[in-house]
């Protein structure tokens, strides 16, 4: 009896829909536009062309819909949140302006921030004082409460994030004040003591500031989604994909949006993790290069880093402390404006930019016909052959060659260069911003990237890889099965999880059992509560125990992770042993005879879903390899096309080879194999291509 599994992810230019049988493994894919001023309209397109492709009712699916959505990385990147109010202890209220007092760039006289998630004239201080030790110094009044009410009523606020000075420690002013709003306003209240109760002003304020800012934008959209599946029939309720990795309920996650900012980026490094297991490879690095961005990820023995701050819309992508250090665990990766939909242009200096502005889903590249003017990198895959205008997305969505070329003579116009040269141009300056922005990734983890094999997905993820493996130094590009929905697969081999953590400084070998472990209490219920939102009972969870800690006197923390279980695991020997293993590792020193101070405690509580594994063997390859057609290439600037073949993936069986130049293609991408490449299909139908020339063709 089938047991179908759906899994929805909106990206900025396509939403992709997958669908897996986890009896018989059988896997039906597709992808459409999205809607970005009604993402619902996109999801219900590509769902419901999805359910008739596959022969599949609503009513067949009664799994849990596992849902990726960059909505609200992309809210916040482009200020459009909802109007929120911030709440804060009197003589706090210019927080956010001031913010960590750090500049990212010592010397820029016109530096640039972000605007606050939550503008100053929407920031209401009121009369409250916890102290540092969690004593509560003065409470809000009733008066003063109900002068609050009348002041956000009058501003027309959608939400209200409250953040008040100490409450990591003891947040029950906080929860005063949202009671008393809840009940007045009638609209979603969030507390930093919740979001996040950890020490530093600043992150835990904007982590709250953007949490409220976004509960307008998700809620809305998770109760038309599910009164939606409710009436078509789904039986299946709705996970929403986390930063982390995890999937929680679609109500967990309108309480807590910002916990999502890196929803869709997560779900590719799970498909990553995943496929690094499968094929038994200890390092591999995810290229997610999809219609609006790319993403590189490390996956180390088997698993994604993960961070525990990550910076959200950077005035500029490359420069850290930019944008808004949000306190959320997420996958460690790098994201720059790098797609199928980036827009190329002639700066200031007469010199070819491409990204991070993107086309989007509309007006998408000119290709698309849709109003677009301006060539984008799609376009300049197009005019070079790479892409077959009448073969994109199966035919379903021909592209128009002479709308690209068009575009892009603007800008060759701009630059004194050939058409032709103009695209060879685009292409190589997008990988090149992808590679350099993998590599910088690369130093700050510490690593080495080169020689490291990349695993290549997203819709244009395939058809750059080679290239940008060739810059990486990389010998080796994993092409996988429906590479172009590997983020939307990625959701139905995920956890339920969810990591927590508060603040609590104490010195190792002094903080009492008593103290930690009324923390953790907390934690675990917490976390018991969310997963059990979820759908898994109490004797699923497992809990894993760490600690952000520090020399004694030192300004920042590393993490470590101490164990499992149902209580703490380690000794105050064993967490400083540990302490002194990380820091180690990472400064190749230790310093001895200074105490370890325990900063924050986490928590992460997780239960493994039930186990999916698509039907992706292949049968053998029988006789030659015969291409299905030839077409002109263009690979490099100055370089003449070459007449290269194009196969049809569907008719490459295992252990079918070829060299390169050549493309592959299928419904919903085209890989790209650039000169100097072969090229072997694996058993799953993965293509194995491998570096045999080192100086490109």
């Amino acid at each position: 009896m089938a047991d179908w599994r759906l899994a929805v992810d909106i990206g900025g230019t396509f939403t992709d829909v997958v669908l897996l049988d986890a009896a018989s493994g059988r896997v039906v894919v597709d992808k459409t536009l999205t809607t970005p001023s009604a993402p619902l309209d996109g999801v219900r397109t590509g769902v419901t062309q999805l359910l008739a492709k596959a022969g599949v009712l609503p009513g067949d699916i009664t799994a849990p819909i596992v849902h990726a959505t960059t909505l609200i990385t992309n809210a916040l990147i482009e200020g459009k949140t909802g109007r929120a109010g911030l709440v804060t202890t009197t003589g706090f209220g210019d927080t956010l302006l001031i913010r960590d007092e750090h500049r990212y760039d010592m010397y820029d006289l016109q530096i640039e921030f972000p605007a606050p998630p939550i503008p100053r004239e929407l920031t209401f201080e009121i009369n409250e004082r916890t102290g540092a030790d969690g004593s509560v110094i003065t409470d809000p009044s009733t008066a003063d409460l109900d002068a609050l009410v009348e002041e956000l009523r009058r501003a027309d606020v959608e939400a209200v994030a409250i953040c008040c000075l100490n409450s990591y420690v003891n947040g029950s002013n906080e929860l005063k004040i949202a009671e008393h709003l809840r009940s007045a306003l009638g609209v979603p209240v969030c507390i930093s003591a919740e979001i996040s109760p950890q020490i530093r002003e600043y992150p835990r304020m904007v982590t709250t500031a953007c949490n409220a800012a976004t509960m307008p934008v998700i809620g809305p959209y998770l109760d038309e989604l599910q009164k939606w599946l409710a009436a078509e029939g789904f039986g299946g309720s709705v996970l929403m994909m986390l930063s982390n990795g995890g999937v929680v309920s679609a109500d967990e996650a309108a309480r807590g949006p910002i916990r999502l900012v890196e929803s869709g980026p997560a779900a590719g490094a799970l498909a990553g993790s995943w496929f690094a297991k499968r094929l038994g490879i200890d390092r591999l690095l995810c290229f997610d290069m999809g219609g609006t961005t790319a993403k590189a990820c490390l996956i180390e023995h088997g698993e994604p880093e993960l961070t525990n701050t990550f910076e959200v819309a950077r005035a500029y992508r490359f420069k850290k402390g930019s944008g808004f250090p949000v306190s959320v665990p997420s996958v460690d990766l790098v994201e720059i404006g790098a797609g199928g939909g980036s827009l190329a242009r002639v700066d200031q200096f007469g010199l070819l930019k491409v990204g991070p502005e993107s086309s989007g889903a509309d007006p998408g590249p000119a290709s698309y016909g849709q109003g677009g003017t301006i060539p984008a990198v799609t376009d300049s895959d197009v005019i070079l052959g790479l892409l077959d205008p009448a073969a994109f997305l199966g035919g379903d969505m021909p592209l128009d060659r002479s709308l690209a070329e068009a575009a892009a003579q603007t800008v060759a116009d701009g630059l004194g260069l050939e058409m032709l040269d103009t695209a060879a141009g685009i292409h190589e300056v997008v990988n090149q911003n992808m590679a350099a922005a993998a590599s910088m990734h690369g130093v700050e983890m510490g690593v080495d990237l080169r020689g490291i094999p990349l695993i290549a997905f997203g819709g244009a993820g395939p058809v750059h890889a080679c290239g940008v493996a060739e810059l990486l130094e990389s010998d080796r590009v994993i092409f996988p099965v429906n590479a172009s929905v590997l983020s939307a697969f990625g959701t139905l081999v995920s956890p339920v999880r969810i990591d927590l953590a508060r603040s609590m400084p104490r010195m190792i070998d002094k903080v009492t059992d008593d103290e930690r472990d009324g923390l953790l209490d907390e934690l675990r219920n917490e976390g018991r509560r969310v997963l059990r939102g979820a759908g898994v009972p109490d004797d699923a969870i497992v809990f894993r125990y760490g600690v952000d800690a520090r020399y004694s006197g030192q300004g920042n923390e590393i993490t470590i992770w101490v164990g499992e279980g149902d209580a703490w695991p380690a000794t105050a020997a064993d967490v400083t042993s540990a302490f002194e293993i990380e820091y180690r590792r990472i400064y190749g020193m230790t310093i001895p005879d200074v105490a370890v101070e325990a900063i924050t405690w986490r928590l992460s509580a997780s239960a493994t879903t039930s186990h999916v594994e698509p039907d992706d063997s292949i049968a053998p390859h029988e006789g030659d390899v015969v291409p299905k057609s030839t077409r002109p290439m263009v690979f490099s600037r100055g370089v003449d096309a070459v007449e290269a073949p194009v196969y049809d993936r569907s008719a490459l069986g295992a252990g079918a080879r070829f060299t390169g130049p050549a493309v592959v293609e299928e419904r919903e991408t085209t890989s790209v194999i650039r000169p100097g490449w072969d090229v072997e299909v694996a058993t799953d139908g993965s293509l194995i291509a491998s570096r045999t020339v080192k100086e490109s063709a």
